[in-house]
């Protein structure tokens, strides 16, 4: 086994508890092989989405409190913190609230937001596509959270690199610069030629601090980790994406580069003055932009009920209808602090709350979730069975208004303080 130096128990013991679980399930598997092939023609493409319900009362919540989290999404299109957006929230299983609310720009005219509305996803690209990819390579023993990344990507080479391990590019303790303007750089080369470029540079650059010195959120280590995984299967990130993930959830307004036809139903992102013109329809990060709007930091979009599909799967398990993507234990392994880093709320791939965090003060200390710099974000509440979901286009039409950063704890906070049917308290602080 790779080791790695200190800092890395935690991961092994995540490692031990999947391997435990092959072993304890390894023959009830091959008794039950038979009657999966037997039966698969007739297995459901499409699996079904989280039960609608007409009131919140079935759910445990109160119908007067999501009126209060309605009014916190409506303040935030009156005081412009985004033109509009849509929340989801969930619940046991169930879809307790789907709203769209405001309108895809501040133009007058502009049409209203409806539940097809797709939105780029930004950051949430990291954890829906790279992170739920690197699980399943994790479990399939492709991918070896302590290896360093010089097992991988050879090239990666200079003063402390053979320290850094995968489970440092997922935990953001790697060393790694945070980020580039390679955009700038590279704008002239094709995705192909930019991609090789991009993939040199970070290989070549001299870390930024010793490995598992601290913690420091890195769109640069990400974009190692989806090399790592096109390197390990031969294959793009999409194409993963839509085969691993996507399909199997039945995902179907989910994806890299949005087709022209769906130009009406996205919504705008930033009036962006290095391109010259407002971004419509194409990736909002210009790293991605250069990469050809395919990246494993960003890049994604989506609609709203899109994502519930996914958020439903993790706090189902790993499963959604009659697909597995990942095991509960592979899940567990990945959304609690990685302890990578004394008092980092990072665990792999996922964030966790910290004492100031955009889940509020209710979601439990169990909790993962991670946002996207566009005005997206998702949290899941494996304790209360809950996940939130808020797709906005707050950077439209300028990135410099950032009152999301208030509306994200005061919706969480409200749809928490809406249930009724258990008691919840603020989460003890760190």
């Amino acid at each position: 086994m790779h080791t790695a130096g200190p800092g890395l128990p935690s991961i092994g013991h995540c490692r031990s508890r999947v391997a435990h679980a092959f072993w304890r399930w390894g023959v009830a598997l091959l008794l039950f092989v038979a009657f999966v092939v037997a039966f698969a023609c007739v297995r459901p493409r499409t699996p079904p989405p989280p039960a609608q319900i007409e009131s919140p009362d079935e759910a445990g919540f109160t119908s007067t409190g999501f009126e209060r989290v309605v009014r916190v999404l409506e303040d935030g299109v009156r005081s412009k913190a985004f033109p509009g957006g849509v929340v989801v929230v969930g619940r046991e299983g169930k879809l307790i609230l789907e709203r769209p609310f405001g309108h895809l720009s501040y133009e007058r005219g502009s049409p209203s937001v409806t539940n097809e509305t797709l939105y780029d996803l930004a950051s949430l690209t990291k954890i829906v596509v790279t992170t739920t990819l690197a699980m399943i390579f994790y479990e399939r023993h492709k991918l070896v959270l302590e290896k360093p990344v010089q097992d991988y990507i050879p090239e990666f080479q200079g003063k402390d690199k053979h320290l850094v391990t995968v489970a440092d590019l997922l935990a953001h303790t790697s060393g790694i610069l945070w980020w580039n303007d390679f955009y700038r750089q590279h704008s002239g080369l094709t995705p192909d030629e930019a991609k090789e470029r991009v993939i040199t540079d970070i290989c070549e650059m001299p870390l930024d601090y010793a490995p598992r010195t601290k913690s420091v959120y890195s769109d640069l280590g990400i974009l190692l980790l989806g090399e790592i995984l096109e390197r390990t299967s031969g294959r793009s990130i999409e194409e993963l994406a839509e085969e691993e993930i996507f399909e199997p959830l039945g995902m179907d307004d989910t994806m890299f580069n949005p087709d022209a036809s769906m130009l009406d139903r996205i919504a705008p992102t930033e009036d962006d003055p290095w391109r010259g013109r407002v971004v419509h329809g194409e990736v909002h990060d210009e790293n991605a932009f250069v990469l050809g709007g395919l990246a494993p930091h960003a890049g994604l979009f989506a609609t709203a009920s899109d994502l519930a599909r996914f958020a439903q799967m993790m706090l189902t398990g790993g499963v959604h209808g009659s697909h597995r993507i990942v095991r509960r234990s592979t899940i567990e392994c990945f959304t609690a602090r990685a302890e990578l880093v004394p008092d980092s709320s990072r665990a792999l791939g996922w964030d966790t709350p910290s004492t100031v965090s955009s889940a509020g003060r209710y979601f439990s200390a169990s909790s993962y979730g991670h946002t996207g710099f566009t005005g997206t974000s998702i949290w899941i509440d494996p304790q209360h069975e809950v996940f939130v979901i808020l797709l906005t286009n707050r950077v439209h039409p300028t990135r410099e208004n950032r009152q999301i950063r208030d509306v994200r704890p005061a919706l969480h906070d409200a749809v928490m303080e809406a249930i009724d049917d258990e008691t919840v308290t603020p989460r003890p602080q760190d």
